[in-house]
């Protein structure tokens, strides 16, 4: 694609990463066959082939207005696009840098300025996190069923297991922010299973949020603060020759490998954030390298519906790694169609963003559902607690059900 940047933005990186994006884009339009939205609306600018245009059209200085920022806002960044781009395009990055610059022409609304000042003070806190789901499950039983059912259910939390005296490696778990308190099994469910193969699984307190909130919100300084306090808190382990930082949360996991590159500029952070990309592994690396002891593997619900989340299958490019595993260990898979669809979760697009969100979610629950299966299972929280809000069947971590099929 051929770009006429302005030298306002040209000068800077930011604006020479964007157009280096921009050139390597050849109109092709695979793109549009898998985007979400696109599938929904029927709008080229809202596919990834019409966004790109338009932030295009801000780096060579053009008015932009709200149509414009409404067009990106809609973008779930699934990345199911970069997945189908015989080209390369990194897509995902070029619409960060879109969103960062038309956030800075285009003014919202107050409301929509609350909205998501609240979420970025809120979701990526624990404790504040915490209060709110508390208060929330409180009243649940005095709410509208349209809110009600977006309310997690309290999960009762198991202990974490007792370390095994003979575990000799060690490595590191994210606690992560929302799910260290809505679904805190799933870490849990991962000690235990690790426990059981002889790696004790630290988690360190003073590690928080991977900064993906903040990041998909533009709040680009916040999300890098974030980014630095995890590799703090995590490098003296790293020192120390921890063997992997392991994350269950795909979202997160996405995040923590591309810190290398959202922080190569930082003179102080950038070696550092090198090594934590590398170390990051999601949990289903892990079992993949070790050998599972399948005579104690005794699946109590064999016909399950695995759901990739886009950050797993597209972001990490992990699609099959779970699959497989599940199937090594006896579960029986169905077959899912459009798997390769979000669910319209995506972070805080199912509150920005309600109304696409949903029809997402009825897509995709209509496909999981289809198959007169027992049990959803999945490989990130916010999918997770997503699909609860009107799912038929239990939703769980994929690594709670492995978990709960071991025999003593």
């Amino acid at each position: 694609m051929q770009t006429n940047i302005t030298k306002q933005f040209l000068n800077t990186t930011q604006g020479q990463e964007a157009n280096d994006i921009l050139r390597s884009c050849v109109h092709c339009g695979f793109c549009i066959a898998t985007c979400p939205t696109y599938q929904l609306l029927g709008n080229e600018l809202d596919s990834p082939r019409g966004r790109i245009y338009l932030i295009k059209q801000i780096l060579e200085g053009c008015t932009v207005t709200e149509k414009t920022q409404t067009h990106l806002d809609r973008c779930l960044t699934c990345r199911a696009c970069e997945t189908t781009c015989p080209s390369g395009v990194q897509y995902g990055r070029l619409i960060d840098i879109g969103r960062e610059l038309i956030e800075e022409q285009v003014p919202r609304s107050l409301f929509n300025r609350l909205q998501r000042f609240a979420l970025r003070k809120i979701l990526p806190y624990p404790q504040r996190f915490s209060l709110l789901l508390k208060t929330g499950q409180a009243f649940k039983p005095f709410m509208p069923v349209a809110i009600k059912q977006k309310i997690p259910t309290t999960q009762k939390t198991k202990p974490w297991p007792e370390k095994n005296q003979t575990a000799t490696r060690k490595m590191l778990v994210l606690e992560g922010c929302a799910q260290s308190i809505a679904t805190a099994n799933t870490n849990r469910a991962s000690a235990s299973i690790l426990n059981k193969l002889g790696i004790q699984l630290i988690a360190d307190k003073k590690a928080g949020c991977c900064g993906a909130v903040s990041h998909h919100l533009s709040a680009q300084q916040e999300a890098l603060n974030f980014m630095r306090n995890n590799i703090d808190a995590w490098w003296p382990y790293i020192e120390q020759g921890i063997e992997a930082i392991v994350i269950t949360a795909s979202g997160c996991g996405v995040i923590v490998k591309e810190y290398a590159d959202l922080l190569k500029h930082d003179t102080q952070y950038a070696n550092k954030a090198r090594r934590v990309s590398e170390l990051a592994k999601d949990i289903s690396e892990i079992l993949t390298t070790e050998t599972l002891p399948l005579e104690r593997i005794k699946p109590a619900i064999k016909n399950i519906a695995f759901h990739s989340p886009c950050t797993l299958q597209h972001g990490q490019k992990l699609d099959g790694v779970v699959e497989a595993i599940l199937k090594c260990c006896g579960f029986e898979l169905a077959n899912i169609e459009d798997a390769h669809l979000c669910c319209g979760s995506a972070g805080t697009y199912s509150i920005l963003q309600a109304d696409l969100s949903q029809q997402l979610l009825n897509n995709k629950l209509g496909a999981l559902q289809k198959n007169s299966t027992e049990l959803i299972v999945t490989a990130n929280v916010g999918c997770q607690l997503h699909m609860q809000t009107k799912a038929d069947m239990p939703v769980k971590h994929w690594v709670e059900l492995l978990d709960e099929s071991f025999i003593l």
